[in-house]
């Protein structure tokens, strides 16, 4: 079916079957992780083996995020999504009727083979959405990633208390379902291809290093860091990443250009998702196992599952309104100032969640940071590597970013669960002061990311608008700061992007 190019009304047809499928696709990463405890009491398993309910799902997304970007580049970001949206509603509902703990842990896996769908979304609005709508669009978009992390860990315990779990994957696949038979119907096809045979030496070499290192770290608290499969792991994933990047100058035809990846807009902002995804599962991650600490403790606030969700609320409301302002906050300083901004807010957050817990506005107060800072970031970020690179290679550049933010976030959650389990206290919780440090730690990794965000280029909104406006209409040419348009295509700078003269 050939669907012509949106106009300016159609747009908004897209852009609501592209939000629908990416709300649905943030929420399946977050909804898991503040009930693991009652699936676990579900299936009668132990933790080791529910921990996989979590674990599964972030490997098969690390290795498909990127892979889907890279299809979607070369054959269509619309068939790529519409095969992405597929394996997510499929994955939802075979996890909705799973009826032991390995058929949802293998439910888990086909849903994170829907990693794609952000990369994707992001594409295609650079690709076939006008100019004057790409900023404010991809903003939004990203701002969800944000939103979904909080609305998910927020609605999961009502959820989960009014129904039951499996009502954690019915609505996601519902969702998901909708925007597939909407992106057949409504969504054109990507303009802009980087067509070829993809070589499967650096795609299997780039999935296997991230699967050794993703699987070395979730396995480490539970085997030890010392056992001879994590060290063995760890020990491979450095080699077989460096077969990967070799062999990806020896083929025709990259998996992911290296050349891309040194664009300073880019490097730059792979490195502050990593730190900023390292931290988020690190502190953020764990705040509801601190709100549901007893009282008795001496440091808990003994809430529900229900009620820590709502005492981090604050966190996806906050986030989707500074994602909707960071259009004309870039406008007015710069994508820099706004990611570095972000990054901070997100320190503050974490060191009031460290120094004050004691009462309910303190927790409040700290989401309400979070989120913000979160909204500021995650928007910002994506703008800035969609603009960074040509336009068909924006699929393949936002996987890797929302990739590196996953390896950060699994080795953050990785770290904080060492941490916060170290010492146990009386009645097996945890004593405070493990929570008080991966706290702190998380916030020192934020004040690193917002000196990493000071390496961005000083991107302003104009800046951002006329460089994507030019890659529309020069599929071809890279984002060149002060680069002068002639008859010949320029090679792509490594400073990132700026407007043509």
């Amino acid at each position: 079916m050939v669907v012509p190019p949106p106009t300016r009304q159609s747009t908004g047809v897209v852009f609501a079957i592209l939000t629908t499928g990416v709300a649905a696709y943030t929420l399946l990463q977050a909804f898991v992780m503040p009930v693991l405890a009652q699936i676990q009491h579900a299936y009668d398993t132990d933790q080791a083996t529910v921990t996989w309910v979590l674990t599964a799902y972030l490997l098969s997304a690390s290795v498909a995020t990127p892979l889907a970007g890279r299809v979607g580049d070369a054959i269509g970001k619309k068939r790529a999504l519409v095969w992405t949206l597929g394996a997510l509603a499929a994955g939802s509902l075979f996890a909705a009727v799973a009826p032991s703990i390995e058929w949802l842990i293998a439910a888990r896996v086909v849903q994170g083979l829907g990693g794609g769908v952000l990369p994707l979304a992001f594409g295609l609005i650079r690709d076939v959405f006008p100019a004057d709508r790409i900023h404010r669009a991809i903003s939004v978009i990203a701002a969800l990633g944000a939103v979904g992390f909080g609305a998910g860990v927020v609605v999961a315990g009502p959820l989960v208390d009014l129904l039951d779990h499996h009502w954690l994957f019915w609505i996601p696949m519902a969702a998901t379902a909708v925007a597939g038979a909407g992106t057949i119907a409504f969504v054109p096809e990507s303009r802009h291809l980087s067509p070829g045979r993809i070589n499967p030496l650096p795609a299997l070499t780039f999935g296997a290093a991230l699967i050794a290192l993703l699987l070395a770290i979730s396995q480490a608290e539970r085997l030890g860091w010392g056992s001879w499969p994590v060290v063995g792991l760890l020990c491979a994933a450095p080699v077989l990443a460096a077969v990967w990047a070799f062999s990806e100058t020896r083929v025709r035809v990259p998996f992911i250009d290296m050349n891309m990846m040194a664009v300073r807009g880019v490097w730059a902002s792979n490195l502050v998702a990593f730190l900023s995804g390292t931290a988020m599962y690190a502190g953020f991650g764990f705040l509801p196992q601190l709100l549901q600490t007893p009282a008795a403790t001496g440091y808990g606030l003994g809430a529900t599952v229900t009620e820590s969700g709502l005492l981090m609320l604050p966190s996806a409301l906050f986030a989707f309104v500074s994602g909707l302002l960071t259009p004309p906050l870039i406008r007015a300083f710069s994508a820099r100032a706004v990611i570095a901004s972000g990054c901070l807010l997100n320190a503050v957050s974490f060191l009031m969640i460290a120094t004050l817990h004691d009462a309910q506005w303190q927790i409040y107060v700290a989401t309400t940071l979070w989120g913000f800072g979160q909204g500021l970031m995650f928007s910002s970020l994506a703008s800035v590597v969609t603009a960074s690179v040509r336009a068909s290679q924006s699929g393949v550049a936002n996987g890797m970013n929302a990739n590196i933010r996953t390896i950060g976030g699994a080795i953050g959650a990785a770290g904080a669960a060492a941490v916060v389990t170290a010492h146990v206290g009386g009645g097996g919780f945890p004593e405070e002061s493990g929570y008080v440090t991966a706290f702190l730690v998380a916030a020192g990794i934020l004040v690193v990311a917002t000196l990493a965000a000071l390496a961005i280029p000083p991107i302003g909104a104009a800046m951002l608008d006329e460089a994507l406006e030019f890659a529309a209409a020069n599929a071809e040419i890279g984002m060149i700061p002060g680069a002068e348009v002639s008859t010949a295509a320029p090679p792509p700078s490594r400073d990132g992007p700026a407007p043509a003269r």
